[in-house]
């Protein structure tokens, strides 16, 4: 059971992978891209919309909006693109666990704007 899950959460990161390599290719649609590109940041954020240690509704968002997102890039990227992301998001895992820094730098980058702007909108509204 415990090897079936882990499995699974291979695959999982590794379709997530696959996503992220599709993002920069040209010939996915923009708004596809657009989409994946929000999946991916989602799905390697290490802030979730629903924080975690909150019991049980804490993973919901990891095990539903996840897996849903990535469904539905799925549907919009063409079939012959995913194939081709695939295999290379398999060859890269296969290598070891692939890192991208400045996809990294990019969140940690938004999450700090994110809290300058809610700092200056509290001192705005609070005084």
């Amino acid at each position: 059971m415990m090897q079936r899950w882990k499995q699974q959460l291979k695959l999982l990161k590794q379709e997530t992978y696959a996503i992220y390599i599709a993002c920069k290719d040209p010939r996915v649609p923009w708004y596809a891209r657009l989409l994946a590109a929000a999946v991916v940041a989602y799905a390697f954020s290490p802030i979730d919309l629903i924080p975690d240690v909150i019991p049980v509704i804490g993973y919901l968002d990891d095990l539903i909006l996840v897996p849903l997102g990535i469904a539905l890039v799925i549907k919009m990227i063409p079939p012959d693109v995913l194939v081709e992301c695939r295999e290379k998001a398999a060859t890269a895992m296969a290598d070891g666990k692939p890192t991208n820094w400045v996809a990294a730098i990019i969140i940690v980058g938004l999450w700090f704007l994110l809290g300058i702007g809610a700092v200056v909108w509290l001192k705005a509204t609070f005084g």
